[in-house]
């Protein structure tokens, strides 16, 4: 009975968490004009959304440079920018591509590389609204002394106050959430561990193609 309890009371804790983070998922959107920073980073997803959020504030001065992390290896230059709205000029003078990130973790160590072979101290980052919360956490984690600014892509489906009755979106929603304790759990770890543990940004390969 003891032990029914206990499952009880855990459920009942995570599913909890669950709608806190699905609230606050809601709440990164509408993005509000960011501050400017020193650069801006996109994470790349399912959608040319989030990179031409990016552009867009790259292009209204709200960072130096934009890194688009996480781009196919088989994507050319010249593709992307045909798929984004805005200037050639900025996009071939400001805007470098990173190629090695294959998840988010890889997202946040190519960011942290980037910014410190840069010299960046603040950045926005551009990502979906599910998918901030996570992204956040990781690139806190990669690079803890560097600024960040959310700067979320919404995403309608979520946008829903009851997206737990649909199985799609409740589906996404508790994935990301699962995603997110994990997470929380390395950052945990690795803040334990203390920063000694930390690869130097300088031993890191900078997986990232410079501008034309």
């Amino acid at each position: 009975m003891k032990f029914l309890t206990f499952i009880g009371v855990i459920t009942l804790i995570w599913a909890i968490g669950l709608f806190a983070f699905a609230d606050r998922v809601r709440g990164f959107t509408p993005a509000p004009e960011p501050a400017r920073a020193d650069a801006i980073v996109a994470l790349t997803g399912p959608s040319a959304e989030r990179v031409n959020a990016a552009i867009r504030l790259l292009e209204q001065d709200k960072g130096q440079r934009l890194l688009i992390s996480g781009v196919n290896r088989e994507v050319r230059r010249q593709e992307l920018r045909a798929l984004t709205p805005g200037s050639n000029r900025l996009f071939n003078c400001c805007v470098d591509l990173g190629f090695e990130a294959e998840d988010t973790i890889g997202n946040a160590q190519e960011i942290a590389a980037w910014a410190d072979a840069k010299g960046y101290d603040s950045l926005i980052v551009v990502t979906s609204d599910y998918h901030m919360a996570r992204a956040l956490t990781e690139i806190r984690a990669a690079a803890p002394a560097v600024e960040l600014t959310p700067h979320a892509v919404e995403t309608p489906s979520l946008d829903n106050s009851r997206w737990w009755r649909a199985a799609v979106t409740a589906r996404r929603m508790t994935l990301e959430y699962m995603k997110y304790l994990a997470a929380l759990g390395r950052a945990g770890v690795a803040k334990a561990r203390g920063p000694g543990n930390a690869a130097p940004a300088e031993d890191l390969d900078l997986p990232v193609e410079k501008a034309a």
